[in-house]
C-alpha cells in the first residue's frame, strides 16, 4: 500500500484517513485471539451480542460483536476464551472493534499446559531461585496487606498477626482477586507497598478457590512484579492444596493466610515465656556458680595450708639433698686436690737441687762472680761449695778450709 503523502500546505480530509486505516486493518483477516472476558452483555431479543476482551497481561482491551449462536451460554465474565474474529474499522466513528465468527472456551486442560509454559520460562529466568529471595524482617514496623475487601483472608491475617502481637500495624490495600480487573489491581497495590519506606513486609492474601479462580496469582505480569519488588513478599494464597505460581515467586509462600500471620510477626507471648525462662536459667547458673565459688571459699584456709605445708616439705628435703650432694662433692674435690698436692710435693722433691745434695754432691761456685764451675780450668783461687747441709770456701791449690764455713743451709 503506498504511503500517504502529506504537508501541512496540502492536507487529507479526515475521511481520506479513515479509509487508509480501514484498508489497512482490512488486510489483516481472520485471526485468532486468546483473551479473557472483562464485560459481557447478552440483550435479549437482540440477535448480536457484545463483549469485552482484555489481554491478561496488560491493560488493553477490544470490544468484540457476534451473533447470538455464536457465544456458548457456558461463558462468563472472567471466563478466558479463543475466538476467531475479524478486525473492523468503523468510519463513521472512528473505532475498532472485533466481529467474532467462533468462540471457544479455554479448557483446564489448555490453562494448566499454559501454567506450565510460564513456569518453565520463569524458572529459566532465575525468578525462583532460592539465592535471591529475601528473610521478612524479624519485627516489621508496618505490613502491607494486599486482599479482598472484606474478607475472610484479611480478617485471618489481621486477627491472628494482632493475636501475636498486638502492636502490628497495618497498611491494607483492598483489591479485587478475582476477575478481568484482578492482576491489575493486585499489581498496582504491590508497586504502591513498595514504594512506602514504611512498609516492611507485604501479604498478598486471599482464600481458596478453583483453578480458575486463582488464575490472577500465577499471572506473569503480577510475578514479575513481585520479583521486582524491593520488599519481601509473602504469599498467602487459598488452602494448602493451592499452589500458584505466586508461591515460587515470593520470598515466602505461606500455605494459608492464617500461616501468613504467623510467619510475619514472631509470637510476643511465646517469645516473652522464653525470655523469662532463659532469665531463670541464667539465674539458676549464676546461683550455682556462686554456691560452688563459696565452697570452694570455704576450704581455702585448710587447702592453703596443706598446699604450704606440703611444699614446704618438699623444699626441706630438696634443701637437705642439695646439702649432701654438696658436701659429698666438696669431699670429692678436697680429697682429689690432696693427693695432687702430695703427688706434686713428692715430684718436686724429686726435682730439687737440695735432693741432689742430699745424695753427697756439691755446688761449686767460684766466689768473685758466684759463676758455677763446671771445668776445673773455670776455677779461680777462692771457690765456694754447697753441700746438702751448709757451705763453705775453698782454695783449689790449698785444699778446703773447713774451720772457716761460709754459711749454713738447712734443706
Amino acid at each position: 500500500m503506498a504511503r500517504l503523502e502529506t504537508t501541512a500546505d496540502a492536507p487529507v480530509p479526515v475521511r481520506v484517513v479513515a479509509q487508509k486505516i480501514g484498508e489497512w486493518i482490512n488486510r489483516l483477516g481472520e485471526v485468532w485471539i486468546e483473551g479473557q472476558i472483562a464485560q459481557l452483555s447478552r440483550r435479549p431479543g437482540v440477535n448480536t451480542q457484545f463483549l469485552t476482551l482484555r489481554d491478561t497481561d496488560a491493560s488493553i482491551s477490544l470490544t468484540v460483536t457476534c451473533a447470538r449462536g455464536v457465544l456458548p451460554d457456558s461463558i462468563e465474565e472472567g471466563s478466558r476464551v479463543v475466538l476467531r474474529a475479524r478486525p473492523d474499522y468503523y468510519i463513521e466513528r472512528g473505532t475498532l472493534s472485533l466481529r467474532a465468527t467462533e468462540i471457544r472456551p479455554v479448557g483446564l486442560g489448555e490453562l494448566l499446559a499454559a501454567l506450565e509454559r510460564l513456569k518453565k520460562l520463569l524458572a529459566a529466568e532465575g525468578l525462583f531461585a532460592a539465592d535471591r529471595k529475601r528473610r521478612p524482617p524479624f519485627l516489621p514496623r508496618q505490613i502491607g496487606l494486599v486482599t479482598g475487601r472484606a474478607s475472610a483472608a484479611e480478617r485471618d491475617v489481621v486477627e491472628n498477626v494482632r493475636r501475636r502481637m498486638p502492636t502490628a500495624r497495618f497498611r491494607i490495600v483492598n483489591v479485587a482477586v478475582q476477575g478481568a480487573s484482578a492482576v491489575n489491581e493486585v499489581v498496582d497495590a504491590v508497586e504502591r507497598l513498595d514504594a512506602d519506606p514504611h512498609v516492611d513486609v507485604i501479604v498478598i492474601a486471599r482464600g481458596g478457590g478453583s483453578v480458575e479462580d486463582l488464575l490472577p496469582f500465577s499471572n506473569e505480569s503480577l510475578l514479575r512484579a513481585v520479583a521486582a519488588a524491593r520488599t519481601p513478599v509473602i504469599s498467602a494464597i487459598g488452602h494448602e492444596t493451592d499452589a500458584p505460581l505466586l508461591d515460587l515467586v515470593a520470598d515466602v509462600a505461606a500455605s494459608t493466610p492464617t500461616d501468613a500471620a504467623r510467619r510475619v510477626v514472631p509470637d510476643i507471648a511465646a517469645q516473652l515465656g522464653e525470655l523469662h525462662a532463659l532469665r531463670s536459667r541464667v539465674r539458676q547458673a549464676v546461683q550455682r556458680r556462686l554456691s560452688d565459688e563459696s565452697r570452694l571459699m570455704a576450704g581455702l584456709p585448710e587447702r592453703l595450708r596443706a598446699v604450704v605445708h606440703a611444699r614446704l616439705t618438699r623444699d626441706a628435703v630438696a634443701v637437705a639433698d642439695a646439702r649432701d650432694r654438696t658436701r659429698r662433692r666438696t669431699s670429692a674435690i678436697l680429697t682429689a686436690a690432696s693427693a695432687d698436692v702430695v703427688h706434686l710435693s713428692a715430684r718436686v722433691r724429686s726435682l730439687s737441687p737440695q735432693a741432689t745434695l742430699d745424695r753427697g754432691y756439691a755446688v761449686v761456685t767460684r766466689h768473685s762472680d758466684g759463676m758455677l764451675v763446671r771445668d776445673a780450668d773455670q776455677a779461680d783461687s777462692r771457690l765456694r761449695v754447697r753441700v746438702a747441709r751448709g757451705e763453705f770456701a775453698a782454695d783449689p791449690l790449698l785444699g778446703s778450709d773447713a774451720s772457716t764455713p761460709v754459711g749454713s743451709s738447712t734443706p
